[in-house]
């Protein structure tokens, strides 16, 4: 059972990643997570001079049971102490830390660089593996005047799934996000994507073993 689940879990993050090249931007934007993996590689590529500006945005306050993740500050304030104390110049870091979704993420913030009188044009958008889709599928509906790529760290689905977070939780989170580049697709919340049938076979077999506590 295992070999099977793991082989529909990899059609799905399969799906999931688009492979975006990376390019140099006028800033590394990080879309909120409970992942810390995700800020550290954001903080690498600003590290590696891909931007010379960081932005993290999420207001959530994990309190994630099923994860095993509680923080005491919403996520773009955890992650920006965080980028502190691995060297990241304070005067480099922009905080968006009211959104609670995928799409305020890019409505907050383009809300906070126009405030701030920011003109950045392109951006590296940073998210978990499994996401780059929908955060992908969004940007093309939000930000359509802007240039973007995403990216996210380069983790295997098996190392992802046997990693420090719970398993089974992950696998729960992976379809339930899948089903959202439908969902929010149909919706016009995103920019619908293609979904081809083996990809959405996969799904629907995964929800029938009984991952399916995170669909909308």
């Amino acid at each position: 059972m295992d070999r099977k689940l793991d082989s529909l879990v990899q059609v799905i993050w399969d799906y999931m990643l688009v492979g975006q090249r990376l390019r140099c931007a006028d800033c590394i934007f990080m879309l909120g997570s409970y992942d810390i993996r995700v800020a550290d590689y954001a903080i690498d590529l600003f590290q590696k001079s891909y931007a010379p500006h960081l932005l993290f945005s999420g207001g959530v306050v994990q309190r994630n049971e099923a994860l095993g993740v509680f923080w005491d500050l919403p996520e773009a304030d955890y992650f920006a102490r965080h980028a502190l104390a691995l060297g990241v110049p304070a005067e480099r870091i922009l905080v968006e830390n009211r959104a609670s979704n995928t799409g305020e993420n890019f409505l907050c913030a383009r809300d906070l660089l126009r405030r701030k009188g920011l003109d950045f044009t392109s951006f590296i958008l940073v998210q978990k593996p499994f996401m780059e889709r929908r955060v992908l599928a969004t940007a093309q509906m939000l930000w359509r005047d802007f240039d973007f790529v995403v990216t996210s760290p380069p983790i295997s689905c098996a190392d992802y799934l046997n990693g420090d977070l719970p398993r089974e939780a992950l696998i729960q989170y992976i379809v339930g996000d899948f089903q959202r580049v439908k969902v929010y697709g149909d919706k016009g919340f995103q920019m619908p994507q293609p979904i081809p049938d083996r990809v959405w076979d996969a799904f629907e077999q995964l929800c029938a073993l009984g991952y399916d506590e995170r669909l909308v």
